[in-house]
């Protein structure tokens, strides 16, 4: 049994340093949970809410470039989030997927054309461009470019700018600014895809250790948290990491190491009680699709909370649902400002349902926003 979050946001109370001491034994473990969430609600403050920068401010500049992280922590977001994929020579980057076409400017690279290929992504098949077929000096090379320039057009006249940043140059980033800042910036990695790196000979989990290890942030008191939509991978880094472990929760569908493995449970089962349960054994918190929250009802409006915030209380689980968007498109149709789909809508609104819902973190494009609503509140 795991008991992280306490001490994580025990933290928080003391003084800034960003030289950690080096870690203790991974094996060591606490067996009181119980008290353990009880003192991080107390050390959190009875309303406080995290705010993790989903991709950095995603809303304001391409995700996951240093530029990005920088502006969430200035924003005031509590943690900064890389979508980890590795490079062909074992090195942890940070891009939203795999397939690096749609966030880079590779395709109008010449030299790179014949990279692009066919691969089979948890069972489908994905053409493009792939990090893991790249060494880290040739991935420095390229130049990221906005995702969803349709909803987010203000963003492309950043395109071309930033290079894509590695785990350590993240860690680095969050040092400095947590020195500028005078307020510790946590990270909030998480491993995409481990099922489908380990079958390319190129495990996330060994490096990401290593990582930790090397910059002292594998302690019970280090302000990271590291998160997964598989199951395997987390309860293998139960006994690696002390920090407190995630685990995601799609929408619909199933976390692809059961796919991969005959295991007929879906997500569906993992927020049932039995599965929240066995959650508990090996994460600290879970991070739900947010319609698991508070679904929408048939005609895309916000509807009622489900029992799932209480039900996971019940088993110690933190719940930092995902992704808070301002932009129509992500918003319940009652909260839409207009039928421009890029125009934003009354995300306070939102946030105001889900705080009443319980949630204790929010996954948010635009941090300042959640801020703000954490403050006003």
């Amino acid at each position: 049994m795991r008991t992280r979050l306490a001490a994580l946001a025990l933290s928080g109370l003391a003084v800034l340093s960003v030289t950690s001491v080096a870690a203790g034994p991974a094996t060591a473990q606490d067996n009181d949970r119980t008290a353990g969430a009880a003192a991080a609600g107390a050390a959190r403050g009875h309303d406080e809410l995290v705010v993790v920068g989903h991709r950095g401010a995603s809303g304001y500049r391409p995700e996951h470039t240093l530029a990005s992280y920088e502006l969430a922590a200035r924003m005031g977001a509590d943690y900064i989030e890389p979508d980890l994929v590795t490079t062909k020579d074992g090195v942890l980057v940070a891009r939203h997927e795999p397939e690096i076409g749609g966030t880079t400017d590779v395709a109008q690279r010449p030299e790179f054309a014949d990279r692009r290929t066919t691969k089979v992504l948890d069972g489908e098949e994905v053409t493009g461009w792939f990090a893991e077929d790249f060494t880290l000096a040739e991935l420095k090379t390229l130049r990221a470019k906005e995702r969803i320039p349709d909803l987010r057009p203000n963003n492309t006249i950043y395109d071309g700018r930033y290079q894509i940043p590695t785990l350590q140059e993240i860690i680095d980033l969050s040092r400095r600014l947590s020195w500028q800042l005078h307020r510790r910036i946590g990270i909030y990695p998480e491993t995409k895809h481990p099922t489908y790196f380990r079958e390319q000979g190129l495990p996330l989990e060994p490096a990401l250790v290593r990582t930790l290890n090397r910059n002292g942030l594998n302690h019970r008191h280090a302000k990271v948290y590291v998160q997964s939509f598989e199951v395997s991978n987390l309860e293998q880094l139960e006994h690696e990491l002390r920090v407190p472990l995630v685990q995601l929760i799609g929408g619909s569908g199933a976390p692809y190491d059961f796919v991969a493995k005959g295991d007929p449970r879906t997500y569906d089962d993992l927020v049932t009680r039995a599965g929240l349960a066995e959650i508990a054994r090996y994460a600290d918190g879970i991070g739900p699709d947010k319609n698991r929250v508070i679904p929408r009802d048939e005609d895309g409006n916000l509807g009622e909370p489900t029992n799932l915030v209480a039900d996971a209380h019940r088993f110690r689980l933190q719940v930092h649902p995902y992704t808070f968007r301002a932009e129509n498109a992500f918003l319940p149709a009652n909260l839409r400002s207009s039928a421009d789909p890029a125009a934003w809508g009354d995300i306070f609104a939102e946030y105001e349902a889900f705080r009443a819902a319980g949630i204790d973190g929010v996954f948010a494009d635009h941090p300042d926003i959640a801020v703000a609503a954490r403050e006003e509140r």
